[in-house]
């Protein structure tokens, strides 16, 4: 199973030219891909529907959008007749295999004065692979610092840890079955989880270490059992290396300057050891943010 993750810059390339066949070819090949910044109706890139586009472009996977900004964009046509639009941001994800379920979870939000602050949240999927259902989750958390990240990580650990219990879409059952309530299988809800997306930390900040556990220089990473690991480390990887933003080319010593790893796939001890590569694709030029590519034998 290959899974990959992009930062798409809504669909802009690191050249600044916008071209959405270019970011469909980036991550095509994945049995899985999880997307952000993924937009609909914004005047920048041509008030293109990103997500029908890219599933037009991608068209044998199953896909599912979450819009965690979501704006009015109506406008009257030239009839006078009013059309409905909504102008959205969000995340996105594929998969060449059924998506059973998606749940969307609003993370918490700065309400700042002077830097551009926007809602984020989190996309839960539970996909129907081939050993067996697992969740993916994506997100894009807040780029203004660690102190606005830590409640989006707090709260999103928290839904994580408790999805399994908590039970799929709809569990349990219905007095009246001739409603329909209870039409199908229940949905799952397993333990076997990972996340993947941007998250603008690196491996030095605070962030990192709510997944992975304290560093200790002894003892390396203290990583507990219902906690995550980075798989590009379970792949044999140094923590401190690897760049997957900026994606700047001709420019190393800017890029070595203000370069570094921020978007990841961590990983629970359901799928440790089904990890077997990770690498980042250093040659695409589909995005500011480079593709990362993390393979299981699931």
């Amino acid at each position: 199973m290959k899974l990959v993750t992009l930062n798409i810059q809504f669909g802009f390339g690191a050249d600044g030219k916008f071209d959405l066949t270019r970011t469909a070819d980036a991550v095509r090949g994945a049995d899985i891909i999880t997307l952000q910044e993924v937009e609909r109706h914004w005047k920048r890139s041509d008030y293109s529907d990103q997500p029908a586009e890219l599933a037009r472009l991608l068209p044998d996977y199953h896909w599912t959008y979450a819009a965690n900004l979501d704006l009015d964009a109506s406008y009257k046509d030239a009839d006078g007749s009013l059309v409905q639009r909504r102008r959205q941001f969000g995340v996105m994800v594929l998969s060449r295999w059924p998506i059973i379920s998606k749940r969307v979870f609003p993370l918490p939000k700065f309400g700042a004065v002077a830097h551009h602050s926007i809602q984020t949240g989190l996309l839960e999927t539970v996909i129907d692979v081939p050993s067996g259902p697992i969740r993916v989750y994506t997100v894009h958390l807040s780029h203004l610092g660690d102190e606005l990240r830590q409640p989006q990580i707090d709260m999103m650990l928290d839904i994580i840890a408790r999805a399994p219990g908590d039970g799929g879409v709809w569990c349990g059952t219905h007095p009246v079955e001739a409603d329909g309530w209870t039409e199908g299988r229940v949905p799952p809800m397993p333990y076997k989880a990972l996340i993947a997306g941007d998250f603008n930390f690196t491996t030095k900040m605070a962030g990192y270490e709510c997944f992975t556990g304290p560093l200790n220089e002894n003892y390396g990473r203290l990583t507990s059992r219902t906690g995550y690991r980075d798989a590009w480390v379970v792949a044999g990887n140094a923590e401190d290396q690897g760049v997957t933003f900026p994606a700047i080319k001709g420019a190393e010593e800017v890029a070595k300057q203000v370069s570094s790893r921020l978007d990841y796939c961590f990983v629970n001890s359901g799928l440790w050891d089904q990890v077997t590569d990770v690498r980042i694709d250093d040659e695409s030029p589909a995005s500011d943010h480079l593709p990362l590519w993390v393979e299981f034998n699931a």
